[in-house]
């Protein structure tokens, strides 16, 4: 290699000869050997998978590119050999999210001292080492994907080219490595992202919340939490914590951040100095006004966020859409972005489809998709703000525990529809917690198979408008992953709202 790894800090350091080893043939793979190829770097890339038309097509390419390109479960159970036999001569290992740390290869680059980087850390060592975007990381258990997009919309609403990037759906390798500069990112960052990522310096950062996620890929809650903290580190301007949620705040006090840097909380209460939170109404900004020991800048007010959901405003906006809110206004005032930018950005945006999103309003009963909820804290900000509840829940639960979840939500319950490999787990804990409550067992059927799912979803909505009455609130928000039968979460959502519209009588764009 022509330059040690401490000096590939920026796109025009000298990456020629690199040796690179690749691992997953993914989104963020395909991305990440494709930026080294056009460096100069020599790209070996491995891939458990042998098939899939989207997976032939980028082997492919980087074949013709000039990557060394090995897919099959045999070329992933240890360290790869060299042509000639022998191990592979590597210098470094970018992996995909989707490796575990405690996978052969990941191990084997371990024991043989060779770093091991994520897409991330690859991302912001070939930024420009002029004039390169500052980045507003965002992570946490929940509300990721929300905060970067309310956030993006209050940068564009500045004015700025910017981009919600990331975890998100657009690989923050390729916003870098873009042609027409972006001036700000919006980066949503995963504990998997964050896991191999080691000279990140972000402009502002946060950590939503904390609750037990994925501890089959961490091994536990306090390497979770510790990879989560890793965005706080070397954070210039503001470290930005959730009030209500302390260990985020202990994380911030943890740190090691560039000098200056300050800690800024968001909260559903009146803000505190050095807050942004909620007084009557309004939005406030304590923390990035010169008077903020005696005034506050008013940042919007609930009213602006009520449509967000895709509504006619008349319901309120839930809580956790909320402190996403505060969350992405902190981050862009420690950009520099004015209140008034803020408010316009608010007022503009609109919820992913599958979060907390009105599918129907019919007859007095409202149907909502929160099939982004795969996990029990996820679940539990939808099902809160909500009194009367029909529930649709059940998948893949993950390892995770739903008694606490059941526990708080009992009695805002007027029937539960389960469905999903760990349904049972969840009807247990019901009858533990919530006896009287009706319960219907919807089943679960296979994988991919289409037909089966529209026809198991049409059975969930059936019964669930036989036990829904006008004021009842209609929650898909499953507590649980969707991998069980569905291709991703999306897909879960959408056969949901299909099912809604067919049993309504409703067109496409009717009901909300």
């Amino acid at each position: 290699m022509t330059a040690p790894l401490e000096e590939l800090t920026h796109r025009d350091a000298d990456w020629a000869g690199l040796r690179v080893l690749v691992t997953g043939l993914g989104v963020t793979g395909f991305a990440a050997a494709d930026a080294l190829i056009q460096h100069g770097a020599q790209v070996t890339v491995l891939d458990a998978g042998s098939g899939g038309e989207r997976q032939e097509t980028q082997a492919g390419i980087l074949g013709i590119l000039g990557a060394d390109v090995r897919r099959g479960a045999e070329h992933v159970a240890g360290w790869p050999t060299a042509d000639g036999g022998g191990d592979l001569e590597v210098d470094l290992v970018v992996t995909s999210p989707g490796w575990r740390p405690d996978h052969p290869v990941l191990t084997g680059a371990v024991d043989r001292g060779v770093p091991v980087w994520s897409e991330v850390e690859l991302a912001w060592r070939l930024r420009p080492r002029v004039g390169a975007a500052p980045w507003l990381v965002v992570t946490g258990t929940n509300g990721k994907t929300t905060t970067v997009q309310l956030l993006a919309s209050i940068l564009q609403a500045a004015g700025l080219r910017a981009a919600a990037v990331g975890n998100v759906g657009t690989p923050v390798l390729d916003a870098v490595q873009h042609p027409e500069p972006y001036d700000v990112l919006a980066v949503e960052l995963s504990s998997f992202q964050l896991h191999f990522t080691h000279t990140m310096s972000p402009l502002a950062s946060t950590v939503l919340n904390l609750a037990p996620d994925h501890l089959d890929w961490h091994g536990g809650l306090e390497a979770y939490a510790a990879d989560k903290a890793r965005v706080y580190e070397r954070t210039q301007v503001a470290c930005v914590y959730n009030v209500e949620d302390p260990r985020t705040e202990t994380m911030v006090e943890q740190a090691e951040v560039v000098e200056g840097c300050r800690a800024v909380g968001f909260t559903l209460g009146i803000p505190g100095l050095s807050m942004v939170g909620v007084v009557e109404d309004v939005l406030a900004d304590r923390a990035f006004v010169e008077e903020r020991a005696t005034s506050a800048a008013e940042l919007g007010t609930l009213a602006d966020l009520a449509k967000a959901s895709g509504g006619d405003g008349s319901t309120p906006a839930p809580p956790h859409l909320v402190a996403n809110a505060l969350a992405a206004a902190a981050l862009a005032r420690a950009a520099g972005i004015a209140p008034v930018a803020v408010r316009e950005g608010l007022r503009s945006f609109r919820t992913d489809a599958h979060r907390t999103a009105i599918v129907a309003e019919v007859d007095g009963v409202t149907w909502i998709d929160d099939s982004k909820a795969t996990n029990p804290h996820a679940a539990q900000a939808a099902l809160a703000a909500h009194e009367r509840i029909v529930w649709v829940a059940g998948g893949q639960l993950k390892g995770a525990d739903v008694d606490e979840l059941v526990r708080l939500v009992s009695g805002r319950l007027s029937g539960v529809v389960l469905l999903g490999s760990d349904r049972d787990l969840v009807a247990q804990a019901l009858a533990r917690h919530a006896p009287d409550v009706p319960v219907h067992d919807a089943g679960v059927a296979d994988h991919g198979d289409m037909d089966g799912l529209h026809a198991l979803m049409d059975r969930v909505v059936a019964r669930c408008a036989e036990l829904a009455s006008p004021g009842d609130v209609v929650l898909l928000s499953p507590a649980a992953a969707s991998l069980d039968m569905f291709p991703s979460y999306g897909s879960r959502g959408d056969v949901f709202a299909a099912a809604v519209r067919r049993h309504l009588g409703l067109g496409e764009q009717e009901g909300v």
